[in-house]
């Protein structure tokens, strides 16, 4: 009997760290279950073990692991099983043995949708929130590197002094004025990028360029974040609508609409109902920012326990990225104290398993101990996602662990007034993080508390199965005995 031949796609947002866990959980489960399968990933450094058309029809059914567009209309007409990056890494023998028995539904691209279509109303309504959900990530995917880039390199020029890139300051530098130039200019693409590739997410190639402009005007606003959000949904959707629309003109005219009618009407109409919004739309951003901003001041406590918890509540995932996005806009506005304890809440629950394998050794196995060590590196360097093979072994557990040495650490560094410019890093930009060395105290307890919690747990839980296993062989022995 022949095996049965699965393709697959993985990613994830950051394309760092979910990606390839998924794939590397992807490709096991199928050697177990006795499945051929190739897994494209689609990482920050682009798509790799691309898929060809020859492989993907010749599948028997496809894996589509990700939580932003990895270009699923390829997929159209086979049966497909459509879940996020996470689902494959906790549970991939279940989405392989779905495809092995059969059980996946056949995929519909976007443009074959038919509302008359009752199994395609269903799709609709079951993963609207996950669609959303992809063209959001899909746009902070892309949005990132100019983030992470741009955003580093301002953070160097602080070293020559915070006003160092000013030519009226004594500390000016014409070397830290170009970096701090150069990582503007970078940064300065950070809501255009997030727009327009929400939009691009959406309705393909057509709604970037509306996209993009929607963006812009929301940055040029005062909009912000949010309205580059709104920018890039009002895009897309407007974009794929007016592509139906068009569906009647004859084929000759195609080119023409491509590169005419599209972008024309596009820009026009983003542009007209953005710069409505952007007014109403710039008075909530700055509300948002001063509530944020007061709260710090006021309750940093509280406010250290909220992050805290969203950090290491699904390790990397929504809430995380929840948390992620508003540091990234307060940011943007030069607020360097919310992405601080962000840093801590992210940074905490790997390392907190990495302390917790070298004090409470004799209570781990081999494979722990191991990948235990690697979440110092991990955990340094804010991957959070070298926590989750701990946590999916017990969730119940282990996410309230994480969640109380996050909000130790996060509420910490708000206590102690840390403030990093960097959107990324972990320790790596200590150099320009103001109080660097507190921060790295404030990391260091929570992770050592929470460690501490994991270790008594894991202590209890060996000596349990010692008791059960000692209980079995003492009862084997009796039967041998009266036999």
């Amino acid at each position: 009997m022949s095996k049965v031949k699965i393709v697959a796609a993985t990613g994830c947002p950051t394309g760092i760290a979910h990606t390839f866990m998924a794939a590397e959980a992807l490709i096991s489960a199928a050697e177990k279950l006795g499945a051929e399968i190739k897994v494209e990933t689609h990482g920050q450094v682009g798509i790799e073990n691309q898929l060809t058309k020859e492989e993907i029809q010749q599948a028997d059914g496809v894996i589509i692991a990700a939580d932003k567009d990895v270009l699923a209309d390829r997929f159209s007409g086979k049966p497909t099983i459509d879940v996020s990056v996470s689902k494959a890494i906790k549970d991939p023998e279940t989405l392989i043995q779905a495809i092995i028995n059969g059980e996946a539904k056949i995929y519909r691209s976007s443009n074959q949708v038919n509302r008359n279509d009752e199994d395609n109303e269903e799709y609709e309504k079951k993963s609207i929130g996950r669609i959303i959900y992809q063209h959001l990530m899909n746009g902070i995917s892309h949005m990132l590197p100019f983030v992470v880039g741009g955003g580093v390199l301002i953070a160097l020029s602080f070293l020559f002094g915070i006003n160092s890139a000013d030519q009226n300051d004594p500390s000016y530098s014409a070397f830290a004025a170009f970096l701090n130039n150069s990582g503007s200019i970078a940064f300065s693409l950070m809501l255009p990028m997030l727009a327009g590739y929400i939009a691009s997410s959406i309705s393909q190639r057509s709604g970037l360029v509306a996209g993009f402009i929607g963006g812009m005007i929301a940055d040029q606003g005062g909009a912000g974040f949010l309205g580059a959000l709104i920018a890039g949904f009002l895009a897309g959707y407007l974009m794929l609508y007016l592509s139906r629309f068009l569906k009647g003109l004859p084929e000759s005219l195609n080119g023409l609409k491509a590169i005419f009618i599209l972008p024309l009407v596009g820009i026009f109409a983003v542009a007209g109902i953005m710069t409505v919004l952007v007014v109403p739309m710039s008075s909530i951003n700055t509300w948002m920012q001063e509530f944020v901003t007061g709260f710090q001041g006021a309750s940093p406590i509280l406010l250290g326990i909220i992050v805290g918890c969203m950090g290491a509540s699904d390790l990397g995932g929504p809430i995380n990225k929840a948390a992620y996005v508003t540091a990234l806009a307060l940011l943007a506005d030069g607020n360097y104290y919310f992405m601080a304890g962000v840093f801590s809440a992210s940074m905490t629950p790997p390392l907190i398993t990495a302390f917790a394998v070298i004090f409470f050794k004799r209570y781990f196995n081999q494979s722990d101990r191991s990948a235990g060590i690697v979440n110092f590196v991990l955990g340094s360097t804010q991957i959070t996602e070298g926590a989750i093979p701990f946590a999916a072994k017990n969730p119940v557990v282990m996410i309230p662990i994480f969640m109380i040495g996050s909000s130790i650490s996060t509420a910490l560094t708000y206590l102690m007034a840390v403030q990093i410019p960097a959107p990324h890093g972990g320790f790596l930009i200590l150099p320009v993080a103001t109080n660097g060395l507190l921060w790295i105290a404030c990391v260091l307890i929570g992770s050592i508390i929470g460690s501490i919690l994991y270790g008594f747990y894991q202590k209890r839980t060996f000596n349990k199965r010692a008791k059960i296993n000692i209980s079995d062989q003492t009862e084997r022995t009796e039967v041998k005995h009266v036999g």
